[in-house]
């Protein structure tokens, strides 16, 4: 196995067809697997791509319009059996940490009201969260989905642990998949690898924060923990290992997006956009540094050959098993796939482009999740830029969330489906909660966000009141229940003219306050008292 990151196999038809004409060999990964595991390192789900038609009003009715439940259904993923015994296998091989002892040992630190604005002339937020300046900042990692234990426990505890959000980021900055999207082309040299390990294709990571009061002192403090997931696969050496997450999204964007995530009970649902869902399970989270230490390369179990093997969280530039060593791209925390959920329908929007097709599976930019309802329902919905020829909004609707467990069947959506109400689309999140939804529309880096309320009738999303001014780059949606907050986080960062340098307030020429990300809610008693 090499131990750099290539190019996976998954190609777009342009980057098939570019191979086919060119001769090009198949990527160096596809050579040497063991005949029962072939491919193993192809991740799910994967839903049947189709061509855009050329008009697609088909099923569009108007903004706020019923749209058809059934293009929603979703299919168990193909590989949940292999992945089972995969996950498993891998189990047997690596420690695992619960979710409170991950917590207990957060390593990062947020500040509460530090001068970051990204908010401007909007009003500010009830709670603000300030990350640490490398996370602030990253050109890397780009924060998307939100959820919380509000979602997972109808107690809003997790054990005893209270007071827990959760945040995804993806990996946006990939040198080697911004030049070249074709499997034979690494990330990087090694001599740019060496320079800069953020040439790794890293996938998504999920990052747990926890506002608590710190034992030794009695003050209140705001700790979080970076946690990677990860994607299991046999290698060539027939071993267990595990990789970034990534998927066949090339050009509309580049990798998995984790526009949305909903923990609900053990699992951890992170959208997958063309695709689906992939599902994670908070029970089997990896440790690979169990004494805290880093410099002590912890002894990790065998696998089936009974060989020894150790962790070394120190080399930020390599994953998964190579020479008997496990990395993990520095992270000391691993949880990987367990399932997935694809698209029954197949998918017919427009390659390169934000606009969507009316018909035909959907895109999961964004989930959330609804406990003010019976049954408690997962909603997802698209983020769509309308134009000449594909008039959609974006689509939205609802599943009985409980129906996901159980994987041995297709769930349908159930309840309602609608085309949203936002005429010039761009929705990056949306929540439900006592009847009204909740929709976030991101106006880019040089202005504040606005966030929509609806509320169905006669099958439509009406509009109530006007849009709530909110941070600029205004992410997903989460509601908080015990303290009636509607949590959200911002994307943007200073550094380029396409993030946050371009218009910014004339006091802070560098931006550098402008729009660093923060997490943070707003009262829902506050927004509903809005014009």
């Amino acid at each position: 196995m090499p131990t750099r990151r290539i190019r996976r196999a998954w190609l777009t038809a342009a980057a098939a067809a570019s191979l086919a004409f060119t001769a090009v060999a198949g990527p160096a990964r596809a050579e040497g697997l063991p005949p029962d595991v072939p491919q193993s390192w192809i991740q799910e789900p994967r839903t049947t791509e189709g061509a855009a038609p050329p008009f697609s009003a088909g099923a569009w009715t108007e903004p706020g319009g019923a749209a058809s439940p059934g293009d929603f259904t979703l299919s168990p993923g193909a590989l949940n059996g292999e992945t089972t015994r995969r996950v498993a296998r891998l189990d047997a091989v690596l420690p695992k940490s619960g979710v409170q002892n991950l917590l207990a040992g957060a390593n990062r630190t947020a500040v509460p009201w530090c001068s970051r604005d990204p908010f401007g002339t909007a009003p500010d937020p009830d709670i603000k969260y300030c990350l640490r300046d490398d996370d602030s900042v990253s050109r890397e990692w780009v924060p998307q989905g939100m959820t919380g234990v509000s979602d997972a426990k109808d107690n809003e505890l997790w054990g005893e642990a209270g007071n827990i959000q959760l945040y995804a980021s993806y990996d946006g900055y990939d040198p080697g998949r911004e030049n070249d999207p074709l499997p034979t082309a690494g990330d990087c040299t090694e001599a740019e690898l060496e320079a800069d390990d953020a040439c790794n294709q890293k996938g998504v990571r999920i990052t747990f924060v926890q506002s608590r009061i710190n034992p030794a002192t009695g003050s209140p403090e705001i700790k979080y923990r970076h946690v990677l997931l990860g994607w299991t696969y046999v290698n060539s050496a027939d071993h267990i290992s595990f990789d970034g997450l990534h998927a066949s999204e090339y050009p509309i964007q580049r990798g998995v997006h984790a526009g949305g995530i909903v923990w609900y009970g053990n699992y951890l649902y992170v959208a997958d956009t063309r695709n689906g869902m992939r599902v994670f399970d908070m029970r089997t989270i990896m440790d690979l540094d169990p004494d805290g230490d880093p410099a002590t390369h912890d002894a990790m179990g065998t696998d089936t050959d009974g060989v020894k093997t150790t962790a070394n969280v120190q080399d930020k530039t390599k994953v998964g098993r190579h020479d008997n060593v496990w990395y993990s791209f520095g992270y000391r925390y691993v949880m990987p796939q367990v399932a997935a959920w694809k698209f029954k329908a197949t998918r017919n929007n427009p390659q390169g482009s934000y606009a969507c097709v009316s018909t035909g599976a959907p895109k999961a930019s964004y989930i959330s999740l609804d406990r003010s309802t019976t049954p408690d329902r997962l909603l997802m919905g698209e983020y769509c830029r309308p134009k000449s020829g594909y008039p959609s909004t974006g689509r939205i609707a609802s599943y009985p969330i409980a129906d996901l467990e159980g994987r041995s069947a297709d769930v349908p959506a159930q309840g309602w489906a609608n085309y949203l109400p936002l005429t010039g689309g761009g929705a990056q999140g949306a929540a439900a909660y006592d009847g009204t939804l909740y929709v976030n529309e991101s106006k880019g880096t040089d202005e504040p966000g606005n966030l929509w309320r609806y509320t169905w009738a006669g099958g439509r999303l009406a509009q109530t009141g006007q849009a709530v001014k909110t941070a600029r780059g205004a992410e997903d949606l989460y509601v908080e229940r015990g303290t009636g907050r509607l949590w959200s986080l911002s994307e943007h960062r200073p550094g380029t003219a396409d993030d946050c340098t371009a218009g910014h307030d004339a006091g802070d020429p560098d931006g550098k306050d402008y729009c660093q990300r923060v997490l943070y809610g707003h009262k829902l008693s506050w927004i509903d008292g809005r014009p």
